[in-house]
């Protein structure tokens, strides 16, 4: 009796996982660059959590839209701002109703060098640098937000011959830690630890002097067949999730 009833309990753990398995799916995300190292936890959280997995690309919203305007397999996608979400929900290539704003950014200008970078930004009417790093703003809304806090402290036709343009944030925040540029408007997300910054120098620029970093998810028209694409988009809205994003210095929609 014992050993039929051990053999039937097996058999029905046996099947559960089986069906767990058969289950799970893999997502292709198009993630900001900026979003690299919250997403990677996030994508190890979700995998956990929920059995699916998700495979990440990172790189500058511009260029996704492009990709997936030339028919990229991505089936989710998470931008560095709304607009171009949106521009992929207009162009009937995301599902409209899907789209939410998932974190809202931080920029900070850095640089690798302690005591180069004030808490007040000063160095930027002071000069003393050859370089400055931003990512294209034709391509990364981190970009924009850097030309926005430049035009608005009435700096940028002054700074504009030290540019160094980075492809998306990444590249930018290479450029500055390699010392290419001896400072950069970087993403806060790359540089913080324990909830600051972690090394070099920093300002963490205010956010009434750029418009709003608001960084939009949304479900791609390839990803609709695909359970471990919706999935992942409502597993951003967990609490877990959303543990992860805040530890990376980012807000949330609801704390803006």
């Amino acid at each position: 009796m014992l050993p039929t009833i051990f053999s039937r309990t097996i058999l029905a753990l046996a099947l559960l996982l089986f069906g767990q398995t058969s289950m799970a799916a893999t997502v292709l995300v198009a993630v900001a660059a900026n979003f690299t190292k919250p997403m990677t936890e996030i994508a190890e959280a979700f995998e956990k959590s929920t059995g699916h997995s998700a495979k990440l690309s990172f790189g500058s919203s511009g260029k996704f839209v492009s990709q997936i305007e030339n028919g990229a397999p991505f089936e989710v996608f998470m931008a560095a701002d709304a607009e171009n979400a949106i521009k992929l929900q207009n162009a009937g290539l995301a599902v409209a109703d899907t789209r939410f704003t998932y974190a809202l950014g931080k920029l900070v200008l850095w640089s690798a060098t302690p005591g180069l970078v004030d808490e007040q930004g000063q160095i930027l009417s002071k000069g003393g640098f050859k370089h400055i790093a931003l990512a294209d703003p034709k391509l990364a809304p981190y970009g924009a937000a850097a030309l926005d806090v430049l035009k608005n402290m009435g700096l940028f036709e002054k700074l504009q011959p030290l540019f160094v343009l980075g492809e998306n944030i990444s590249q930018t925040h290479q450029f500055v830690s390699t010392g290419n540029a001896e400072l950069g408007f970087v993403a806060l997300s790359q540089v913080i630890g324990n909830g600051k910054i972690g090394s070099g120098s920093g300002w963490i620029v205010p956010d009434d002097r750029h418009a709003p970093i608001r960084q939009d998810a949304i479900l791609l028209s390839k990803g609709v067949e695909n359970p471990a694409a919706p999935a992942l988009l409502q597993f951003l809205k967990a609490p877990q999730a959303q543990t992860i994003i805040r530890k990376y210095g980012y807000n949330l929609p609801n704390q803006s």
